[in-house]
């Protein structure tokens, strides 16, 4: 069964080879002493109004691999979405990012991280990026757990609305806290992520969400997801946002 579900999964890595700002918080992996593990979530739509037709997919990959002192932590996500007519696409983005975790302690981590991402519907279709930074646990309960975390970016950003490129130096703020009911009948998350220009701080970029997940069986879940975005300064000098809701199907190697 275990292969079947390993081939299925990677049959969809050439979609995956891909939405602007994305909460990483919501795809790490607690998975303690397991060395590997891989998730995929994958929820498809359909809809025919008096014979228009739109078709919705979103399909992500997450997979995490841990050195044998379990200090190392080695994690990859790729995410696509594709909103299709007969008109054309209403929208197509997609979402890389590589990430190496250090553990000092059970409380303070070093991560460096890689990212790239295009969303055809923003002001900024393109945006990639290189950062690094620490990571605490404020909290730590029977089923209750926080972080924090502070990073530094280097960002490039590409725009064919307003014709530009630009170069930033960026910080980013994040606080998750996370609940897993008894007998991990279901778990919710929310994420907030902060991101202001150095040099600016009146352009800044939100992101929060909420995650709801619910075990139906050792390798298959349901899940929602609310998230907002928020951009304060577009390279067309404007204010941006977005949100979305969505329900789907994950499942667990």
């Amino acid at each position: 069964m275990n292969r079947i579900l390993f081939f299925s999964i990677f049959c969809l890595i050439p979609g995956l080879l891909s939405a602007q700002l994305v909460n990483i918080e919501s795809k790490r992996m607690q998975t303690d002493s397991i060395r590997f593990t891989l998730n995929a979530d994958f929820s498809f739509n359909h809809t025919n109004n008096d014979g228009a037709q739109v078709n919705q997919i979103d399909a992500a990959l997450t997979t995490q691999l841990k050195s044998k002192d379990l200090r190392k932590i080695y994690f990859f996500l790729g995410n696509y979405k594709l909103i299709d007519s007969e008109d054309g696409n209403l929208q197509n983005a997609w979402f890389l990012h590589g990430r190496f975790n250090y553990k000092f302690n059970q409380l303070l981590r070093f991560e460096t991280f890689l990212q790239g991402q295009y969303n055809q519907l923003l002001i900024v279709e393109q945006r990639n990026l290189i950062g690094a930074g620490l990571r605490v646990k404020w909290i730590d309960r029977a089923r209750v757990t926080g972080y924090a975390g502070n990073s530094y970016m280097y960002e490039v950003e590409y725009s064919d609305s307003a014709g530009t490129t630009n170069y930033n130096h960026r910080n980013s703020t994040y606080l998750t806290l996370s609940y897993t009911a008894k007998s991990e009948k279901f778990s919710v998350a929310n994420t907030v992520y902060y991101q202001p220009l150095y040099r600016d701080l009146n352009d800044y970029r939100i992101l929060e969400q909420f995650r709801l997940d619910i075990p139906l069986s050792t390798w298959l879940k349901v899940f929602t997801t609310y998230n907002y975005y928020f951009d304060s300064k577009t390279p067309l000098n404007t204010k941006e946002y977005t949100s979305e809701l969505n329900i789907g199907v994950g499942i667990t190697i």
